[in-house]
């Protein structure tokens, strides 16, 4: 796919920020510094949403920035192949795509090293932004990762603001990664600071505990990060669901019981298993039966994410999320 033009553009997801390369070790359970292989894994969160997205039938468009080096190329070509508009991709040729390599110790904590000093995408500037394909954007995405430096900080601000004069719904996963900041307390800061622009927010168990100070996910403590503007606010709490958080309504929605091999993506596919249902008919927001539906589908597609190795190659399709949310109602009946 190339670029969405013009009336084609009804129901457009513009996904914005960082796309990367994760190098994951070849054996399970062990410290970088003791693998002895890796494989290549391309991620992201804001890209992976896109391709989430894509893959569910909706139609996509990311605006990022890449190294023009075989990683950054290869990056692109994986979102050409997966249904994605990349007409808001530019390549830098003087700074190198982002690696970032990750394992899964024995402990079960994951261990991050990245290789950003500066990435092409911390270098994206407000002059390069495809404001046309931005101005197209029914829903616009992003994360946090994109305000940690100039420029590509400025670039996010202004594309947050030309994507909510258009009318776009202003869609928000922070994907705290805080290796990435100065300090927490920075993070903190920069995260909030864009909170109230917001229309959807979507945090982590670990995430809403990072930014409210306390060990809780109790609904007092997830309404300390509401604000008016907002129309729903989702809390994920990996295998036990997600809360959901409205001005009239909230509640608890569960998980799906499946076999966990990786847990990487799952909420990227929970995020773009509910904007390619709200794109087209926000409606869904104010009718909590409906919203709990929605929420049921967006859980199965990160449920099954979570049985396969890899972001991009375990979103879900349509089918397989309809026959997962079937199979346990079946279980139900």
């Amino acid at each position: 796919m190339g670029t969405v033009n013009g009336d084609s553009a009804a129901g457009l997801v513009v996904s914005f920020g960082e796309m990367l390369i994760d190098f994951v070790p070849t054996v399970s359970g062990v410290s970088l510094a003791e693998a002895t292989g890796f494989l290549k894994a391309p991620g992201g969160a804001p890209a992976n949403v896109a391709i989430a997205v894509a893959r569910l039938g909706g139609l996509c468009a990311f605006v990022g920035k890449l190294g023009d080096d075989g990683f950054g190329r290869m990056l692109a070509a994986i979102l050409r192949e997966n249904g994605v508009d990349d007409s808001g991709v530019t390549f830098d040729n003087g700074a190198r795509t982002a690696l970032a390599f990750v394992t899964l110790r024995a402990d079960g904590e994951r261990e991050f090293m990245f290789y950003r000093n500066p990435s092409a995408d911390m270098l994206l500037t407000e002059a390069e932004l495809n404001l046309d394909l931005i101005r197209k954007a029914a829903v616009f995405h992003y994360g946090s990762i994109s305000l940690i430096t100039e420029p590509c900080r400025s670039a996010h601000l202004k594309a947050m603001e030309v994507a909510k004069e258009t009318g776009a719904l202003l869609s928000y996963d922070p994907n705290l990664r805080l290796p990435l900041w100065p300090s927490a307390a920075e993070a903190r800061k920069q995260i909030l600071s864009i909170w109230d622009q917001a229309d959807i927010i979507k945090v982590s168990d670990v995430e809403l505990e990072f930014l409210t100070g306390q060990d809780s996910v109790e609904d007092e403590v997830a309404m300390q990060l509401w604000r008016p503007t907002l129309k729903l606010l989702l809390v994920t709490l990996g295998e036990k669901g997600c809360k959901y958080y409205t001005e009239d309504f909230h509640g608890i929605i569960d998980s799906f019981a499946v076999k966990q091999i990786d847990t990487t993506g799952a909420g990227d596919a929970f995020v773009g298993a509910l904007l390619r249902r709200i794109v087209h008919d926000q409606s869904v927001l104010q009718d909590e039966k409906r919203l709990r539906e929605l929420l049921r589908f967006a859980n199965a597609c990160g449920a099954i994410t979570t049985t396969k190795k890899g972001a991009i190659p375990s979103l879900p399709n349509a089918s397989e999320a309809m026959q997962l949310l079937e199979s346990a109602s079946d279980m139900l009946a």
